[in-house]
C-alpha cells in the first residue's frame, strides 16, 4: 500500500476528536491495564474507538494483551535504565493507540507519530490518542498509514525511541490482508532484499523496521521489537546486528500460545519445509521457569533462561502434536533493544 499523506497536529485533551463512523467504543480502568497505581498524563478511564482489522485491548486475560504484558513492562524498564528523557516516540502498526498512550504516560513522549497499515485504523487510533488525555496535557500527534516508517519519512523526524509489534508469518494472499486482522501475518514476497538468516527464522518484517529505523533515531535513540521468540535469542541478536544495530535484550517472558490452533499448525508447516525448528514449551514449564520474575530481571538473564528451559522445548510439529492431544502450549517473548553501534 502506497503511504497516504502524513498528518501533523499538537494534540490536547480540550481538542474535539472528528466524529468517527465506528460505533460500540470500548471502556476500561486505564491504571489496571497498565500496571500503574496513578496516572499522570492519561485519563483514568481510557475510550477505544473500534475500529476494524486492528487489534483490541484483551481486557479479559491481560496476560494475552501485548500491550499491557510487554509494552507497558518494556517501557517502565527503559525509563528506569535510560540516562536521558524520551521526548519522540514513534509506533509501527499501532493498531488502536493504545502503546502510543502507553509511551505518553510511561516514557512522558510528548512528540508521538503512529503508523499502521491502513487509513481508516490510523485515523481511529489517533483519534483514541486525542480523546485519552488529560486536561492541560500537550502532545504533539503525527499519524501517517502506509508500510513501517514509510508515511512518516517526508518529515524527516528523528525518534528517541521507536516501537514496533509486527507479524512473524508471511501469507502470499493480498485479500487475506485486506479483510483480516493481520497481528500473526504479513503480505510477502517483499521487494527488498532480505538476508537468508532473516527469512529462515520469519523475522522479515522486524529487520525491515530495524533498516529503516537506523536513519530515524536520534543519538542514543532505540528501537524496541517485540517478538514471540519461538526461536533462538543468539538469532534475533544476528537480526539487529545484520542491520547495522547493536541488540541487547531489555525484557523477557512468556505467553500461552494464542490462537493456537492457526499458529502452532503454520509454524509447523512451515518447519516441514524445512525452517526452523521452531521453539515452543508447555505451560507448566514456563510458569516455573519464570516465577517470581520480573521482566526486566528476566531480560538480564534470558540466555541463561533459555538453556534452563532446552530441555522441555517441542518443536513446531511436536507442539502442534501435544497441542491437538490437549496440553498448553506457550512460547517466550523477548523485546529487543536496538541502538547505534
Amino acid at each position: 500500500m502506497m503511504p497516504t499523506d502524513f498528518i501533523a497536529g499538537t494534540v490536547s485533551s480540550g481538542a474535539t476528536p472528528p466524529t468517527s463512523a465506528l460505533s460500540s467504543p470500548l471502556r476500561f480502568d486505564a491504571r489496571r491495564y497498565f500496571g500503574a497505581t496513578a496516572l499522570r498524563r492519561i485519563k483514568d478511564e481510557v475510550e477505544i474507538e473500534l475500529a476494524d482489522r486492528a487489534y483490541l485491548p484483551d481486557l479479559s486475560d491481560l496476560q494475552r494483551d501485548w500491550v499491557s504484558s510487554v509494552a507497558a513492562p518494556a517501557f517502565r524498564a527503559l525509563a528506569r535504565r535510560r540516562a536521558t528523557p524520551v521526548r519522540a516516540f514513534a509506533s509501527i502498526g499501532t493498531g488502536s493507540g493504545v502503546d502510543a498512550l502507553a509511551a505518553i504516560e510511561i516514557l512522558d513522549a510528548d512528540v508521538v507519530s503512529i503508523t499502521d497499515l491502513f487509513d481508516e485504523v490510523v485515523a481511529a487510533a489517533e483519534r483514541n490518542v486525542r480523546r485519552n488525555l488529560r486536561a492541560g496535557v500537550d502532545v504533539v500527534l503525527h499519524a501517517g498509514a502506509g508500510d513501517l516508517l514509510t508515511p512518516l519519512a517526508p518529515s524527516g523526524a528523528k525518534f528517541d525511541v521507536i516501537y514496533e509489534n509486527l507479524p512473524n508469518l508471511p501469507v502470499d494472499d493480498a485479500r487475506l490482508i485486506e479483510r483480516d486482522k493481520t497481528s500473526a501475518a504479513f503480505l510477502a514476497p517483499r521487494a527488498e532484499i532480505i538476508p537468508q538468516l532473516v527469512t529462515d527464522w520469519l523475522l522479515t518484517m522486524h529487520y525491515l523496521a530495524l533498516v529503516q529505523a537506523r536513519e530515524a533515531l536520534t543519538p542514543g535513540g532505540v528501537v524496541l521489537s517485540t517478538i514471540g521468540a519461538r526461536l533462538p535469542l543468539d538469532v534475533i541478536a544476528r537480526m539487529s546486528r545484520t542491520a547495522g544495530l547493536a541488540p541487547t535484550f531489555l525484557t523477557y517472558g512468556w505467553k500461552v500460545q494464542a490462537d493456537a490452533e492457526d499458529v502452532i499448525s503454520t509454524y509447523a508447516h512451515w518447519e516441514r519445509q524445512g525452517l526452523g525448528p521452531f521453539q515452543f514449551y508447555a505451560v507448566d514449564q514456563l510458569e516455573a521457569a519464570f516465577e517470581g520474575l520480573d521482566p526486566g530481571e528476566a531480560g538480564y538473564h534470558a540466555e541463561a533462561l533459555e538453556t534452563a528451559l532446552a530441555d522441555g522445548q517441542f518443536s513446531a510439529v511436536a507442539a502442534w502434536e501435544a497441542h491437538r492431544s490437549g496440553a498448553r502450549i506457550g512460547h517466550t517473548y523477548v523485546v529487543l533493544q536496538s541502538g547505534l553501534s
